[in-house]
Order: structure tokens, then C-alpha cells, then sequence
């Protein structure tokens, strides 16, 4: 196997760095991160007239990233600029490490004039080529001060300048622009590449949400990682009071040479250090889930309990592992109790027929809605989202209407997350509860063409102003979901892209709390529907991990359903439709690629893994496309799809990547686990195998599994 340039660099440093190695060494001068993959150097001016960075390389490749006095960090204290390169007293540098083999240092900077100190912490890894960042803040100060615009990495790239040379890959880096460019939502990772010298740099965005801000070249050789800033639609702002500490959220960055291709790294080393040093909740679960139901279409909320019987019976014949009740079982938005005229037998024994077909039960739940005629929300009106003059508002959408009937936004910075934490232990201890689809608006509105519609000028909440108020309603979430788990560590948490504010939206922050996302309701029948599940699995991986993403809305009952079924083994399998209306024979059909896929997952744990499929490119109408999601660290084999969208070509040659290069390996048809062929991993890699589909419209799964023999 052809092992890329960029590759080999991590490769034959692999074992070359202990868990216990420390990555950091420093006198009162300068300040060296090294992990000897990536090494960065940044100088101390015992004047107090600088912290700023000298140097960033990769070890072993003679090329400096750096411009040198790059200036590290800058944010607006009560209206004035503060980068590094202003007057910091060096207080301390001592060692800094996580529970994720992360290891650096932590610097404590004061600034005498302000009496402002900072805790900047460094943290790298082994074998990867990324520093990970964050900054504190703590006013020594006798008054209260307002942050804002911060910006936690500041890095001056080295022969850049305006950026005409370099591409600035975003929107989840699979989108090209040029020159200068502001992130938003949409970009947990950008890359920038510089075409003519094979090289880049990878910013990596650990805000939640909206909070969101990545730049490129604003200024000349400028790059920044941070929070929003005091002009945007959605400005971050922190007020610290005397004495008080603040610290901000993540940021990492990463570089790499010898590459013409930017998704070199991400399917490589970036896929590598978000799954493995990131503390992504779905793979802290010991098992995840491979083919759910959900009854939201074509019921909406007209359900009730004989017709959940009906489609219990009906979905575990078709190998559903978890079955979700959607909206409609409740009597209220706000006090969540069981609709007694839907479900007389309240949902214990709903829930306990659920399992006793194997499968997992689950509701949906809107997490920070509560109706006007809830008694919740008469009796804790302080608990409401408000507007600038004082009433209350909802946040999910510009009219406050759901289904003809009032909802508000409760804020989460209250007692309502101490509440609505409550109403869901009480369903998960009372009723067994393992999964929640946690839906409607938090912070902001997916669906809102009015951006003000954000955040809480509440004046009696865990805020000051509504500046304050997001950053802080997204962490109250996030913290609800850890109590969750907690108290319940056998919950499936499911955050909407309602939840999290924009249509399609998915980050790290959210990964690191809840297992997945529910990212998207494409109604459209096969083909498509097909398609546009693919398109979204494309565009969020290999950042995202793609078992987070929780595609709606494929129908079981589609005629050409397995075609769906095949593109969402790309993502986390979910299907709606009414099971009901398939014969016997079709649920057995579909049965047998459940019982595949779970085999499947047995024998790779592929739901952990997805990379793109080398020479595939992103789908659309009129061309083939596919995915790989092979196990890269056992190299035991995975699943590969294969898709033919409206494509001429009746065949096509497909390599596998990321499999033991000496190692024999089957490739076995899905469902059946025929044979096609036994190739090693470098034949695979270099050769691969050919795919023919006659259809127009038509998709394979195969699954690579290690000879044995």
C-alpha cells in the first residue's frame, strides 16, 4: 500500500510517545510544547511586553507555520483590545494534563493595569499534531468587568498573507472559499490550505452552537478560533465579578504538510483526535444502537395506545432495536404527564411490552417548552425566556403557536433545568425510560427569521443581559444532560438541531454531552430522500461522528425503502413510517439487513468509524458515490456502501483504505455474506474490487472482514 506523506508522519511515529510522556518544558523566558509529532515555541518577555508565539513546525519537515510574534489570544475588556503582545507578568507556568492522555502546560499571566488574570492552558496528545487550548479569566479586580470578542487562538500563518494562495475549507470543511472569511455555526473544524506549498492548518471550534467564530486573513496572515464577537447577530459577552473566575470553552489547532488534499487529515488525524481525545459521549456507551423507529411520521401527534401495540408487533419483526414515541403521548408542553385519554394504562406497560419484544423505549420531549395553560407555567412564571420589555417569548419560532395552542421558552439557566431534569428521571425510573429525542429551541430559534428571537434579557436570572445569556443556556443544557447520565447512565440522549439552533446543526460541544443528534426530516421517497441522507452524512463527516447523526425521515413503508435503508447505514439507522402496511415477507426482508447490520457492528464496531470512500466524491444526482466506515485501529475489517444515483456507468472499481496492509481480507455481500473476493489490505487498498449496479438508482453494502482461515 502507497502510504501518503502526510500519513507517514504519524505512522512512523506511532509508539513513539508514552501515556506518561509530558509534552511541555519551560523556563521564565519561553515556553516549548512538544510532543514530537508537532512542536510550538513561544517566548516570554521578562519585560512584561509580550507573551507571543515564535514558532510552530512539525518535526521532521523543515517548513515554519508561524509568523513570529503571532500574538496568541486577543478579546475586548470593558470596550478595550488586549492581545498577547500587550504587558503580561509571567505569575507561573506549571503542568497541565486531562483524562484523555492530553498533556502541557498551564500559564498564569496577570495584567498589572487592569489587575486581570489569565490562565492559559495547553494541551497536546500523542502521535497527533494538534495543541488544544482554553483560557480562564479572573478579575483581582474591585469592580466588575465585561468581556467580550474572544478570541482564545490567535496564529499569523506564515506566507499567507491575504489568503489568495490558500483555500479556506468550511462549512464542516467540505466547502472551498478563498480570501477572507468569518465561521459561524456551521464550522466545528476549517481547514486552511495552502495550495502551492502542499500544507495547511486545521482550526478546530470547541464552542457550542451559534457561540461559533472562525476567521481567516481579516488581517494579513490572521487566523482566530473563538466565541462570537460584540457585532455579530448572536455576540458572546461574560460579566466577571470581583474575585470571580470565568473559562472559556476549547479550541484546537492542527497542521500538516506534504498534501495536496485536505481531507487527507480529516479523515486521518483529525477523525483520529476528535474520536479518541475528545470525550465524545456515544463512544462512552457500551452499545450503540444500529436501527431505531420513531412514530413521528405519518402519525404526528395522533397516537395512542392500541395503535403503539400495533406497531410494536410490527417493528420488532422488522428488527428495530429502539422504539421512540414521538410527540402526542403527553397532556402537556411543560408538565409532561401521560395523556390518560391516549394511554389509559399510563406507559409502564407500554413500555415493558417494548422490551419485552427487545427493544429499547423512548419518548420525545421538548426540553425548555412549556404551554400557557401548563400548570408549570403558572406556577413559575420567573422560569420564562423574556423579550427587552419584559414578556415572555418563544424562542422555537417567530409566532409562539404550536399545534393552534400557546408555548413559550422556559430559560435553562433557572430552576427549569432542575425541573425538567426531574420530569425525566421520574419517566426513566418510573416507566424505564433509555431514550429521549430532546427537540424545540434552547437558545435560538432553527426556524426563526428574527435573530434578536435569542438568548434571555431576563433580569432575574443566571445572567445579566441577553449578550450573556446564550453561551450560558447552551452549558445549562449540556449540564443537564451530564446529570442525566449520571443519574440514568443507561439514556440515550438524542439533541435536535432545534435544540441546538440552526437547521442541520451539529457540533463537537453537543457530541461531547449527548450521543446523538436528530439532524434532519427529509419526507422525500426513495431515490430522493436516499440521497439526501447520504448528502448529509457526506457533509458532516468525517468532523462529526457520523453515529451522532440521526437522519429523519425515511419510511419503512416506501416502496424503495432498502435503498434508504442502505444510505443510512452512512449515519445511525432510523426509519418512521407505519411498519403495519409491510406483509410478512417484507418484514422479514428487512429483518435480515437489521440482523445484518448488528452482526456487523458485532464483529468491526463500525458505528464507531466513517471515512470517505478514496475517489468517491460527494453525492449527487447523476454520479456515484459510497462511504467506508472500517475500524482503524483493530483493522478488523467494517461496512463499505456503494451508490449509483442516476449514473450512466453500469460498474465501478472501489479500494478500501485504512486496513492492515499484510493482512488477507474477505469482501462478503450484504445481506447474503457471499463471497466476491479475498484480497489483502494493500491489494484492497491499491486495487480494490469492482461494484456493478444495473439499476438506475441502486446501492450496495459489503462488509470486509479478516481471513481467519
Amino acid at each position: 500500500m502507497k502510504i501518503k506523506p502526510l500519513i507517514l508522519l504519524f505512522f512512523v511515529l506511532q509508539c513513539s510517545t508514552s501515556f506518561a510522556q509530558k509534552f511541555a518544558s519551560w523556563d521564565n523566558q519561553s515556553l516549548s510544547l512538544d510532543n514530537r509529532v508537532v512542536k510550538k515555541v513561544i517566548k516570554i518577555d521578562p519585560g512584561q511586553k509580550g507573551f507571543v508565539a515564535t514558532s510552530l513546525k512539525l518535526i521532521g519537515v523543515n517548513q515554519e507555520f508561524l509568523i513570529p510574534g503571532s500574538e496568541e489570544f486577543a478579546f475586548l475588556l470593558d470596550g478595550k483590545k488586549f492581545t498577547g503582545a500587550d504587558s503580561w507578568k509571567l505569575i507561573s507556568i506549571k503542568e497541565a494534563s486531562d483524562q484523555l492522555q492530553g498533556n502541557g502546560a498551564l500559564v498564569i499571566l496577570v495584567n498589572s493595569k487592569t489587575k486581570l488574570q489569565i490562565g492559559i492552558t495547553y494541551l497536546l496528545y500523542p502521535n497527533l499534531p494538534f495543541i488544544r487550548k482554553k483560557i480562564s479569566f479572573t478579575n483581582q479586580s474591585m469592580t466588575e468587568m465585561n468581556l467580550e470578542s474572544l478570541d482564545v487562538e490567535c496564529l499569523r500563518f506564515d506566507g499567507s498573507d491575504v489568503g489568495t494562495e490558500s483555500w479556506v475549507m468550511h462549512d464542516y470543511a467540505r466547502q472551498k472559499s478563498l480570501s477572507q472569511f468569518i465561521g459561524n455555526a456551521y464550522d466545528p473544524v476549517v481547514v486552511v490550505h495552502e495550495a502551492n506549498n502542499r500544507r495547511g492548518v486545521v482550526l478546530g471550534n470547541e464552542a457550542p452552537g451559534v457561540m461559533k467564530r472562525t476567521t481567516a486573513f481579516l488581517d494579513h496572515n490572521l487566523l482566530t478560533i473563538g466565541l462570537t464577537h460584540k457585532d455579530q447577530n448572536f455576540g458572546f459577552r461574560q460579566w466577571i465579578r470581583p474575585g470571580s473566575t470565568w473559562e472559556s470553552t476549547w479550541v484546537f489547532t492542527g497542521i500538516y504538510a506534504n498534501s495536496d488534499n485536505p481531507s487527507d487529515i480529516l479523515n486521518g488525524a483529525v477523525n483520529d483526535f476528535i474520536r479518541k481525545h475528545l470525550g465524545i459521549q456515544l463512544n462512552k456507551i457500551p452499545k450503540k444502537p444500529v436501527f431505531v423507529y420513531n412514530t413521528w411520521e405519518p402519525f404526528w401527534h395522533k397516537i395512542n395506545e392500541k395503535m403503539i401495540y400495533e406497531l410494536v408487533d410490527a417493528a420488532a419483526e422488522c428488527g428495530i432495536e429502539e422504539f421512540v414515541i414521538d410527540d402526542g403521548w403527553q397532556d402537556s408542553y411543560g408538565d409532561w404527564g401521560i395523556n390518560k385519554e391516549k394511554f389509559p394504562n399510563g406507559l409502564k406497560p407500554v413500555f415493558d411490552y417494548i422490551k419485552s419484544k427487545g427493544m429499547k423505549p423512548g419518548l420525545w420531549i421538548s426540553l425548555a417548552s412549556a404551554e400557557s395553560i401548563s400548570k408549570v407555567y403558572k406556577n413559575h412564571p420567573e422560569w420564562c425566556v423574556r423579550k427587552a420589555d419584559g414578556s415572555p417569548v418563544s424562542l422555537h419560532a417567530d409566532d409562539n403557536k404550536m399545534y393552534n395552542w400557546e408555548t413559550y421558552s422556559m430559560c435553562m439557566t433557572t430552576a427549569w433545568k432542575d425541573y425538567i431534569k426531574g420530569v425525566i428521571l421520574k419517566l426513566v425510573k418510573e416507566n424505564g425510560l433509555e431514550y429521549i429525542k430532546g427537540d424545540f429551541a434552547a437558545v435560538t430559534g432553527a426556524y426563526t427569521t428574527d435573530k434578536t428571537r435569542s438568548g434571555c434579557h431576563a433580569k432575574n436570572h443566571y445572567h445579566k443581559d441577553r449578550n450573556e445569556s446564550m453561551l450560558e443556556m447552551y452549558q445549562s443544557t449540556w449540564q443537564l444532560f451530564d446529570e442525566l447520565h449520571k443519574e440514568a447512565p443507561n439514556l440515550f440522549i438524542d439533541c435536535t438541531f432545534e435544540t441546538m439552533g440552526a437547521l442541520q446543526l451539529i457540533d463537537l460541544d453537543m457530541c461531547k454531552h449527548a450521543e446523538g443528534n436528530w439532524l434532519a426530516n427529509f419526507c422525500e421517497k426513495a431515490p430522493l430522500g436516499s440521497l439526501r441522507v447520504r448528502q448529509m452524512s457526506w457533509w458532516r463527516s468525517p468532523i462529526i461522528p457520523a453515529t451522532a447523526m440521526v437522519i429523519g425521515n425515511q419510511r419503512l413503508d416506501d416502496p424503495d425503502f432498502l435503498f434508504s435503508l442502505k444510505s443510512l447505514a452512512g449515519s445511525l439507522p432510523i426509519v418512521l413510517g407505519d411498519p403495519r402496511l409491510l406483509s410478512a415477507e417484507q418484514r422479514a426482508t428487512i429483518k435480515k439487513w437489521a440482523d445484518w447490520l448488528k452482526s456487523a457492528q458485532k464483529n468491526h464496531d463500525f458505528m464507531t468509524f466513517r471515512q470517505d470512500l478514496s475517489g468517491f466524491g460527494e453525492p449527487q444526482e447523476g454520479s456515484w458515490d459510497g462511504f467506508q466506515r472500517i475500524n482503524s485501529e483493530t483493522h478488523s475489517g467494517g461496512i463499505v456502501g456503494v451508490f449509483k444515483q442516476g449514473a450512466k456507468e453500469t460498474q465501478r472499481q472501489v479500494s478500501v483504505q485504512m486496513l492492515d496492509p499484510a493482512t488477507d481480507y474477505r469482501i462478503l455481500s450484504a445481506p447474503e455474506g457471499k463471497e466476491i473476493a479475498e484480497m489483502t489490505g494493500r491489494e484492497l487498498a491499491e486495487k480494490g474490487f469492482v461494484v456493478k449496479l444495473d439499476k438506475n438508482y441502486d446501492g450496495a453494502l459489503f462488509e470486509i472482514v479478516r481471513n481467519k482461515r
